[in-house]
C-alpha cells in the first residue's frame, strides 16, 4: 500500500482556500461597483426590514 502524499493534499487545499478567496474578492468587487438599487443577487436573502416583507410579523395595533 503507497503512503499517503500529505504535500500534495496540502498543497491541493491551499490552491482550493485561494480560488475560494478570489471569488470572494471578486463577488465584494461587483458588488461595490454595482449601483445601490441594482438587481440583488441571485440565492442572495431579501433585507429583513423590507415593508411588507412575507415572513415579517404585521405591525402593532395603536389601541
Amino acid at each position: 500500500m503507497p503512503k499517503p502524499n500529505y504535500a500534495f493534499e496540502k498543497r491541493q487545499r491551499e490552491l482550493e482556500k485561494k480560488r475560494k478567496k478570489e471569488e470572494k474578492a471578486q463577488r465584494k468587487q461587483s458588488r461595490t461597483d454595482a449601483p445601490e438599487g441594482g438587481q440583488p443577487e441571485p440565492g442572495a436573502p431579501e433585507p429583513a426590514d423590507a415593508a411588507g416583507a412575507p415572513g415579517a410579523p404585521p405591525a402593532p395595533a395603536d389601541r
